[in-house]
């Protein structure tokens, strides 16, 4: 089935609306998580206890993922009533608001205790912003997109984040490698005070994307649902529960890029930051070429089995990827790193925009992503918290991590099991009760 000429060109331009709004967002929200990792326990929090310093820093990291669920009640519900687009270009401009801020806040030598609490509040309204970001974004491109591509467009907002976060990476390499005096006074501010950009290029690029077919359609026939949480939960409960299990995958993606980078770096392994950075950095890479092949696949043999590789394959080589930081072997630990996640995580990572997206019709949809995707996440932000509890005092038992984080894998596998596959399954017709017959009808058609 072609697309009509009147929307010629509007997968692709949405697609990379997508890919950069992305890019930048998740460039701020990642450049915490460095931070949280290498400065925050000696800037924000009390130097003599280094052990407790480095546990509250990571809880301030998972802090914008339990506000990520209430931002995504109220963005999900205006998503769907005003549009994808104008969720699209509120997340940018305030995520950019907020990581900018970061940059600004005295530390903890200069106002006490009250520099943690402004960095706290920060990082909840980068945690809103975040919670409308891919759920909105995704739902652009989905709607956009051709039926049978649809895997391969939605791809380009979780290849976005990942170039995010490679850019937020690759900008703390020179920032780390700064003299520490430097370092702790005013270069780890450098990175958050770049995010003005952000909401300048992300308002200019979004602000001239089209609102999709499908959502104006929606609007102009059976009008917007005036309380879309209501329908969501009388008519999709079930695939809201499936998306918040499967949203626990992200769980890899948090301990690769915190717990794994501030265990690395401790006393008991003592791996370079510099070095560790570009383990991040290059398995970012890999994975922004892995992404979109990963999603084509789905489009051919289905979102499931993609899906399923990408979560139970996690379990594993997350086990082996911080095995191989244990040995203290440097050559390992890149290969396993970018093995782990550039390549099977990406899996997962880059087939669940698609995925969870077709579970739900498009008067939901942005609601539906939204809230089960961020309770989900919030769990995953979190996630780095618990591990550097179940890591000991030392905070160097690796290998209960790496259970926990398996532990963390089973129930994305379950969800997905239990999912319908919907590739196949005509746009016009995701989310409807008829959906399993849809997709036999369209096999048959095919």
């Amino acid at each position: 089935m072609s697309v009509p000429d009147t929307h010629a060109g509007q997968p692709r331009k949405a697609a990379m609306a997508a890919w950069i709004g992305s890019a930048l967002e998740y460039y701020d929200f990642f450049i915490y998580g460095s931070a949280a990792a290498l400065i925050f326990p000696e800037v924000f929090f009390d130097e003599s206890d280094p052990a407790t310093a480095t546990l509250l820093s990571l809880a301030t990291f998972g802090v914008a993922y339990a506000a990520r669920p209430v931002g995504a009640l109220f963005l999900g519900h205006y998503g769907d009533r005003v549009g994808r687009k104008k969720i699209m270009v509120f997340t940018l401009i305030l995520m950019g608001i907020s990581t900018f801020l970061i940059g600004c806040l005295p530390t903890r030598d200069q106002v006490g205790t009250l520099a943690p609490v402004l960095l706290v509040l920060c990082r909840v309204l980068q945690g809103i912003s975040a919670a409308g970001e891919q759920a909105s974004a995704n739902s652009m491109t989905l709607e956009h997109a051709p039926p049978h591509r649809r895997g391969f467009f939605t791809s380009f907002t979780l290849s976005g984040t990942q170039g995010g976060q490679l850019l937020a990476t690759l900008v703390f390499i020179p920032i780390a490698a700064l003299p520490e005096k430097q370092l702790m006074s005013w270069g780890w501010r450098v990175p958050f005070w770049m995010s003005v950009a952000v909401a300048v290029v992300g308002y200019v690029i979004r602000r001239k994307l089209d609102e999709t077919p499908a959502f104006e359609q929606q609007a102009a026939t059976e009008g917007v649902v005036k309380l879309p949480l209501a329908v969501l939960l009388r008519e999709h409960w079930a695939d809201v529960l499936r998306v918040i299990g499967g949203a626990l995958v992200a769980s890899v993606s948090t301990i690769f890029t915190v717990w794994a980078l501030s265990y690395a770096t401790s006393d008991s392994v003592g791996m370079d930051k510099s070095s560790m950075l570009w383990v991040g950095a290059l398995a970012n890479l890999v994975a922004l070429g892995a992404i979109p092949l990963w999603a084509t696949l789905s489009d051919r043999i289905g979102r499931r089995p993609v899906f399923l590789a990408g979560a139970a394959g996690s379990a594993v080589t997350m086990f082996l990827y911080l095995w191989a930081i244990s040995t203290g072997s440097y050559p390992l630990t890149l290969l396993l790193g970018v093995v782990a996640f550039g390549v099977v995580y990406s899996a997962a990572n880059g087939v669940w925009p698609s995925f969870y997206g077709e579970m739900f019709s498009t008067r939901v949809r942005l609601s539906g992503m939204a809230i089960g995707t961020q309770i989900g996440f919030a769990v995953a932000g979190f996630a780095v918290t618990f591990a550097a509890q179940i890591a000991g005092p030392d905070g160097d038992d690796w290998s209960a991590v790496a259970l926990f984080t398996a532990a963390l894998c089973v129930p994305p596998v379950v969800a997905a099991l239990s999912a319908r596959e919907t590739a196949k399954v005509p746009t016009e017709q995701l989310g409807e009760r008829t959906v399993g017959q849809a997709a036999q009808q369209a096999k048959v058609t095919a």
